[in-house]
């Protein structure tokens, strides 16, 4: 390995990044086709189901392949699943040298499309810019471990800390730019959860406005059964789908909802509310790979308390509300600051007026 090796694999890493929100299930895929110092193909996974980003890079190199170097985000596959092996069609170009920055942990491939490399005389190195290349690809890996989406939570709030004033107004705490910035996060989202108490306040519709590559499920956490029949997510049912999560049993008014549209899922309770796990095994079983919890501050808190969440978007605006306002995240908490949970890998980033902290919820 030299410093060129992490020079194309930033390269192919940044055209992995294109595919978000487009490719899920399956994970973000970037290669670049290299001869001697020039960049002859580069390609990426476009969409689910369509190529995969080798055969896009090696389609755009075409002759110029041969014996060349091929930078991969992830170890090729060596499966028939939508589209033919990867490694076929390298071992058909003749790529001479493969530089992969992961294995891919799939069943299916998980060293065998390495070893399949190597059997066709190619030189195969794995691990360059590795934790970069888990990083992207996060939610795919923990699909595959878990089982489970990756949970993303955000919300908007004051500089002291509050999602509403002590009457419970809200609108608007961040600013459009803020509030853009939340719906390109929505349309990269397999599903977005609120709580019941969010949808009585609000009445929001939680659509993506404008469209985004995915159109997340609706989730309400409604323990109770008190969705109504005349709210915007119900009334929009049909157009974009919405699922009502009861705890224990379906609610009195399940019927009704149904036939406009919504469907009713029962969980088993944890204190009278539905069970988060439980929830997110179910998700995970629907292959949804990135949710996105936008509150209430009893929701967020439950998720946190549940050790559900893996990254953070949390807006801060350069307001103060005082009183006795809804804080941002509820739930049990901690008893201790240091129990606290800690971001890393965060940063801070201004947009018009607001800040946004986005991080990882560190493991420690």
């Amino acid at each position: 390995m030299d410093n060129r090796d992490e020079t194309w694999m930033t390269l192919a890493l940044n055209l992995a990044e294109k595919g978000r929100g487009l490719v899920e299930p399956n994970p973000l895929v970037g290669a670049v086709v290299v001869q001697g110092d020039h960049v002859v193909g580069e390609g990426w996974h476009e969409r689910f189901g369509g190529a995969h980003a080798e055969v896009n890079a090696l389609n755009h190199a075409g002759e110029a392949a041969r014996g060349a170097t091929l930078y991969v985000t992830l170890e090729p596959c060596c499966h028939y699943g939508k589209t033919p092996p990867c490694t076929e069609a390298i071992r058909k170009t003749g790529i001479k040298r493969v530089v992969a920055a992961m294995t891919d942990p799939f069943h299916q491939v998980a060293g065998k499309g390495a070893a399949r490399l190597k059997e066709a005389g190619i030189i195969v190195d794995l691990g360059i810019k590795e934790s970069e290349a888990q990083r992207i690809n996060a939610p795919y890996l923990k699909l595959l471990r878990a089982g489970r989406p990756y949970v993303h939570a955000k919300w908007a709030m004051t500089l002291d800390g509050k999602i509403a004033t002590r009457t419970g107004d809200s609108r608007w705490i961040s600013g459009e730019g803020a509030r853009r910035h939340a719906h390109e996060l929505r349309g990269r989202m397999d599903a977005v959860i609120v709580g019941i108490g969010t949808v009585l306040a609000d009445n929001p519709r939680l659509t993506v406005r404008p469209p985004g590559p995915r159109v997340p499920v609706r989730v309400v956490l409604d323990s109770r059964g008190r969705l109504p029949e005349s709210c915007q997510l119900a009334m929009t049912a049909r157009e974009t789908p919405v699922l009502v999560v009861a705890a224990d049993e379906p609610p009195l008014g399940a019927s009704k909802l149904r036939a406009l549209g919504c469907e009713i899922l029962t969980t088993p309770s944890k204190n009278g509310r539905p069970d988060i796990t439980e929830l997110l095994d179910e998700l995970g079983k629907r292959k949804m790979t990135n949710v996105l919890v936008e509150g209430g501050a009893e929701v967020l808190g439950g998720f946190f308390d549940a050790k559900a969440v893996d990254e953070v978007h949390a807006f801060i605006a350069p307001k103060i509300a005082g009183g006795m306002g809804t804080t941002a995240v509820a739930g049990l908490g901690v008893a201790k600051i240091a129990d606290a949970l800690h971001l890393a890998d965060w940063h801070a980033e201004r947009i018009d007026s607001d800040i946004l902290i986005h991080g990882l919820v560190s493991g420690e």
